[in-house]
């Protein structure tokens, strides 16, 4: 028992210190899409609760990839809903890729990460909730071979 005990504070410990590194980061959530298979039909769904008003933030798109992936880029229709039912949809391009082929962001084994700034020093005009809404925007029924969709909302570091 004190050995779980023990072990439960150590893993306290280290998720309290991660949770801790970055004092900038107001919310981040990433979620897998099953099988690998972004399918057009597939929204994924983020919910964030935003109180600050007054300071910018910059909101990033986060998407790991296999190394098989067959494109270069990625189309994303990104609708926003504020909490006053205000909405907002934006075609947003990313290259995960350059002109060699060569892929962009951090891997490890087959998979890439790349995190790319989709609005940058923006001002939430209302607290509350806000959706953002994620659909694939490519010419195929089932994109294949993207695992992981996510959002970042950060405060800008204002000196």
């Amino acid at each position: 028992m004190i050995k779980n005990k023990r072990n439960s504070l150590i893993l306290l410990f280290i998720v309290c210190l991660f949770s801790s590194c970055d004092p900038h980061c107001v919310y981040e959530k990433n979620k897998e899409i099953s099988d690998a298979k972004w399918k057009l039909t597939d929204t994924i769904v983020f919910e964030v609760s935003i109180e600050d008003t007054i300071n910018p933030h910059n909101i990033y798109f986060n998407v790991r990839n296999s190394s098989k992936y067959k494109m270069q880029n990625l189309y994303v229709f990104i609708h926003t809903q504020a909490p006053n039912g205000i909405s907002l949809t934006d075609t947003f391009e990313c290259y995960l890729a350059d002109d060699k082929g060569k892929w962009t962001g951090s891997g490890w084994g087959d998979l890439y990460d790349n995190q790319f700034i989709y609005k940058k020093n923006i001002r939430f005009p209302v607290s509350g909730i806000y959706t953002f809404k994620y659909i694939h925007g490519m010419r195929t029924q089932t994109l294949e071979l993207i695992s992981d969709v996510g959002i970042r909302i950060e405060k800008v570091n204002i000196h």
